[in-house]
Order: structure tokens, then sequence, then C-alpha cells
């Protein structure tokens, strides 16, 4: 079938079209930046089209021609009003959807069986309804709690379990949850494309076993050999001061934690199971929830993770292309450039810059590092503990730390957008290249500032650039000729020139 998949740099989205590759569909990526797909391994096998799913003609030329359109967005962890936002780009999906032609839309929501449900819980049982009640038929699946490597809720309740011992925790760690692992729901939505007929509703798609969250801390624990946990459940600790505490203890930030603390305080609990009828369980069954920790804890032992929560855009935050095209001439913008030159090989040099942040830090001052993280998810940003995808390699649109990458020319430059929360937009641009024998790191810092406390903040952090930026090529040098004299291929005398601080508000050029 011909197939189109909104949300593919998304968790689940990202981890779809290959299960769609594999079944024989032919696959169209709609973003609003496709270049931002080009790092995924599967990017050379699929079509892209670029569009807002709130911009309907942007999003019924996108559509035409395709038979089957996945709706995988939604605006979870963003501020303001969300459910307007949901609620018009649903409206907009499923209208567009209809004119182009297109015989089914699936999408998967959250699962709720009653009671006080959470604001984003609401509004997507409201978008499953949107999309019922369009003219195209809808499949919706409600899931509740993903187990799988990289899931938001699987790193909240990895990191809680794994950092402490002992829990003061609210009362939802005794609400029900039927939680499902990655693979079975994938299964179910690569499965959907195929049923036969017009088929339409919503259906609940769950895992073989019911557990509390209190119970599943326990058997986390078990299986990754640590001792049990100490729960003390206290009624005080409210939504937003849990979504606080995850925040520090994990590293989903405050902003996603919210609506996933929110959601755990209502029983998720399959009711409907009419879905077998159309998508059987393979012959080994589905994945319990020991199976499914099993498996994710593996993948990240293997640095097998293919996407994580963090795959998606944060959001608020920018996805702007670096300041070097005509669109800023006359911005203002603030400059730090610097560059070394080393004896070692250009491509120990790239090894040691494709490995930056994560486990391995920055290269200069780690307490400053660390200390700005800190501030960041202090004030609702995402903090430095996102950490790295892959330990070694990076592509397009991973989130590294409290960056996004933005470009990456293997062997020559990475391009970092800044996510951490500033008065201002802000790159850090790390190049690799060969002259004269020797090979040069050019490094450079931009910041574009937003009003008067832009200004302010780059000056006054501007006596920290010496020591913060200015250390960085000096040590991602060393680094490099440590790796490349134990490999053998380097001399003991290495050179390194640094070229002075270049700090400018300059226009852009």
């Amino acid at each position: 079938m011909r197939v189109l998949v909104t949300g593919a740099s998304g968790y689940i989205g990202g981890r779809l079209v290959p299960e769609l590759l594999a079944a024989g569909h032919r696959v169209r990526c709609v973003s609003r930046r496709p270049e931002g797909l080009r790092g995924q391994p599967w990017a050379g096998d699929v079509e892209t089209a670029t569009a807002d799913v709130r911009d309907a003609k942007a999003i019924e030329a996108a559509l035409h021609g395709m038979d089957v359109a996945y709706y995988l967005v939604h605006a979870m962890g963003a501020g303001g009003d969300f459910e307007g936002r949901d609620r018009e780009a649903a409206s907009t999906f499923a209208g567009a959807a209809a004119r182009a032609g297109v015989t089914r839309i699936i999408y998967l929501g959250g699962l709720a069986s009653g009671g006080t449900i959470s604001p984003h819980l609401r509004s997507r049982n409201e978008v499953g309804e949107i999309l019922l009640a369009g003219e195209a038929p809808a499949i919706v699946l409600r899931a509740a709690m993903i187990i799988g490597s990289g899931s938001a809720s699987f790193e909240m309740l990895r990191h809680l379990t794994e950092r402490l011992p002992v829990m003061i925790t609210p009362r939802w760690v005794e609400t029900r949850i039927q939680p499902i692992a990655v693979r079975d729901v994938l299964r179910y939505l690569t499965a959907c494309a195929a049923i036969p007929g017009i088929v339409r509703g919503s259906f609940d798609i769950g895992g073989p076993d019911v557990l509390t969250y209190a119970e599943m801390i326990q058997r986390y624990a078990a299986i990754a050999g640590l001792p049990r946990r100490l729960i003390v459940p206290v009624p005080v600790l409210t939504p937003a001061l849990s979504s606080h505490w995850v925040g520090l203890v994990t590293p989903v930030p405050r902003a996603l934690a919210r609506p996933l603390v929110e959601g755990l305080r209502t029983e998720v609990v399959c009711r409907d199971h009419t879905i077998r009828a159309l998508v059987p369980d393979p012959p080994e069954g589905q994945l319990g929830f020991d199976e499914a920790v099993e498996l994710a804890l593996r993948r990240i032992q293997e640095a097998a993770v293919a996407t994580r929560w963090s795959s998606a855009a944060t959001p608020g935050r920018p996805s702007d292309p670096l300041p070097n095209d005509p669109d800023w001439a006359g911005g203002s913008l603030y400059i730090d450039e610097r560059t070394a030159v080393t004896r070692a090989p250009a491509s120990a040099v790239w090894r040691v810059v494709e490995g930056i942040g994560g486990d391995n830090g920055w290269y200069s001052l780690p307490v400053a590092w660390r200390l700005r993280g800190a501030l960041d998810r202090l004030v609702g940003g995402v903090g430095l503990r996102r950490g790295r995808r892959d330990p070694a390699r990076l592509r397009v649109g991973d989130a590294l730390d409290f960056w996004r990458v933005e470009e990456v020319v293997p062997g020559a430059l990475l391009r970092l957008r800044a996510e951490m929360m500033l008065p201002g937009l802000a790159w850090l641009e790390l190049g690799v290249h060969e002259a004269r024998g020797r090979t040069v790191l050019r490094q450079r810092a931009v910041f574009h500032p937003h009003g008067l406390l832009g200004h302010l903040y780059w000056k006054a952090l501007t006596p920290f650039h010496g020591v913060i930026f200015g250390r960085m090529p000096h040590n991602i040098l060393r680094a490099a000729e440590r790796q490349a004299s134990s490999a053998g291929s380097l001399s003991r005398n290495t050179e390194r020139i640094t070229s002075g601080e270049r700090k400018s508000s300059s226009s852009a050029r």
C-alpha cells in the first residue's frame, strides 16, 4: 500500500516506518522539516513531504495518492492551549484525508478506563473522536504505558527505581495499569494497515499483565538485580510536585513528566478486547512486562536503541536554521570562534567530535556544564540528562544532552542547536578538515539574542567563555591524540596552534 506517516521523527513513528517498509508498503513521511529525517537509517527508502498538520492545503497535498495515513502527532509536553492545537490539527487532518481519498486513518491514542482523566488523556481521546467522526474510516488504538528502550514512560520507571532505594510516593503508585511492549504496539499499528474492508472504531491494546506502578518498580528492581525498594505512599504529593521530583531525578523533563504523572492517577486497563479478532496474537503470545523490561535493558546495554522519547522535537524549542542565510540579514549575532591544530589524523579527531556529550562530557570544566544543566532543569528545561541515543554515532535529529543535532557531515561537520532555556537562539558548530599536513578543528558558538535580556545574558557569560569554549578544542585534540597514540598512529610530538578568540556582535553575513 501507499502509506503516509506523520510524526516519523518521534519515538513510535521512527520505529513504525521500518516495520511498514518490511511489510512491503511504500512510505511517505510528512514533516515540517523533512531534512531532519536524513539521519534515519531508512531515510533513503521513503518519500518525504513538507507540511504542517494544521495547514489544510499542504497536508492535503502530502496525502494525495495515499491509501493509509498514520496520525502520530500530539502536543504532549507543550504548554498553553495544547488541547486547542490538538483539536485544530486533528480536524484539519481528518478533512484533508477525506478530500485526498485516503481509505483509512490509524491513530495511536491513550487508554483511560473512566473516572477523572488528565487533560492530556482527555485531549488524546478527543483527537480520536474527531478522527472517527471524519469521512475517512479511522482506527484508533488506545494504549497505556509503553515499555521499550527509550520510551519516556520506561525511562521514568527505570531511573526512579535505579536511583531511589527509598521512595516517598503519591497514591497513584497503587493505580492499576496494563502496560504494553513497544514491539506489540508496532505489531498492532502495522497490522491495522492491512485489515480488510472498511473498519472503523476505537480499540484498547495492552499486554498480558495488569500491575500497579509500585509492583512495576519492584519487578524492575528484581530484573535489574537491585534490592527490593522501600515505597512509602503519602496523600500530599500533587501531580505538580510529583512532576518536579521526576524532573530532578530522571532524564524526563518536568514539562513531559507532568502529563505522564497525571495519566498515572487514572486506572488504565483494557475493557475492550475486540482488536484480537482483527489482529490475532502471534503464536508465541504478547510480551509480558518482565520480558519487555528485559528486552529494553538488553537494547540499552547493546546501544541498539532505535528511537528515544527525546527523538521528537522539544515543544517550544526553535527549529530555525543556523543564521547564515539572507533571512538573517541585519540580525544581531554574537560569535565565539576558535581553531586548534594537531598532527593527529582527522579520523581520530572526528571520532572524538562525534562522541561528544553524554557520558563522554564536553571536554571543558565539567562542573560548569553540570551547573548549567541543573539550572536548565530548575526552570523547566531538558538539562543534560537526555544524554545520547548511541555512544559513538550521531544522526540528524538526535537529542544530545540539551542540544539537538541539526547537521552531520561525517568526518567534517557537527552542528548542534541549543534546546536549553535561553533568551535567544544558539548553535555550536565543530568542523574538522586537513590543511598543510595537519588536522584543523574549528569551533564556533553562535548566539542570536532575543531582546535586551538576550544581550545581557551573553554579556554576563562572556568572562566564562574563555574557560568553557577556550578549553574545548584543546581537550578534544588531546583526546584524539591519546586515541591515535594508543593505536600507534601518532608520534609523541604534537603541535597545537590556537587562534585568538573572536567575540562579536554583528550582522549576519
